[in-house]
């Protein structure tokens, strides 16, 4: 389950339309940077989902992050 976890993200990052070249056109990801640019008056923000989401699609997750993936992982492994 951690394995899983933590080597599933990125695929479903990708997945998703967040790429390392960017966001892919007509993608899921590329709808929700359209309604963050909409909501937020014509630009994404710093720090929003979109922006932490394509930043992990192009630079993969960090350290801490796949930690959290992992122990979440392992956490449902468990009960199962």
């Amino acid at each position: 389950m951690l394995a899983l976890a933590v080597a599933g993200a990125p695929v479903a990052l990708a997945a998703m339309g967040f790429t390392g070249t960017g966001i892919a056109a007509a993608s899921i990801a590329a709808k929700m940077m359209s309604a963050a640019a909409i909501a937020n008056g014509g630009g994404v923000a710093a720090g929003s989902l979109v922006a932490t989401l394509q930043s992990a699609g192009v630079l993969g997750l960090s350290t801490s992050t796949n930690a959290i993936l992992g122990a979440a992982g392992a956490a449902v492994g468990a009960l199962l």
